[in-house]
């Protein structure tokens, strides 16, 4: 990732010498909006652009390493790992009640609704781990994928119809992969009335 940054962020700053201060600014405030550009980019003392090298260098000490603190010494390295891995995949489920799910707050007064409430918001849940556990995939990607499945009833005076667009191989593959069976292609149908 530091290194895209990097290679992106020398051809944007490339040039620039022959350019005026106000337009170097400019690119210099436009930068900024991205932080991830902007911490590897320095100003020299007549105003020219240059990649700062010991920034990136200083990035690139702490690749694979990560530090956790606690107050528990009983705690393991490895389990303390573990536990921080698990708190990032809690959030991660609350990310996912509010965005993949679309839940929004909903004020119930009485405890039994609040309680299957949360039930079901927990099922819901329980529900794209599993997909995407047993697909290896994530949930907006197998939702977007089976968006594409569509009923389609067509109606006209020979009768009615009701049928399911083709099954493509994403789609069959995650069914297979969920051990579900697909669904029929024609879901109901209708013959006229015969005239008398």
């Amino acid at each position: 990732m530091r290194a895209n940054l990097v290679a992106y962020l020398t051809g944007r700053i490339e040039g620039s010498d022959a350019w005026s201060t106000q337009r170097r600014d400019e690119l210099v405030g436009h930068l900024r909006q991205t932080p991830g550009l902007a911490r590897f980019l320095r100003r020299t003392k007549d105003y020219k652009l240059r990649l700062d090298k010991a920034a990136i260098a200083k990035d690139a000490h702490f690749d694979g390493k990560w530090l956790i603190r606690t107050s528990d010494d009983t705690l393991t390295p490895t389990d303390l790992a573990l536990a921080y891995k698990q708190l990032s995949q809690v959030e991660r489920g609350w990310r996912d009640l509010k965005g993949a799910l679309r839940l929004r707050p909903v004020f119930h007064h009485r405890e039994d609704r609040i309680r299957s409430h949360i039930q079901l918001c927990w099922l819901a849940l329980l529900l794209i781990r599993v997909a995407e556990n047993a697909t290896g995939d994530t949930w907006r990607n197998l939702r977007h994928e089976l968006d594409r499945m569509h009923l389609v009833t067509l109606a006209t005076p020979e009768g009615r119809i009701a049928k399911r667009s083709v099954t493509t191989t994403r789609q069959r593959k995650i069914l297979t992969d969920l051990q579900i069976r697909e669904p029929a292609q024609i879901l109901d149908y209708q013959l006229p009335t015969p005239v008398e």
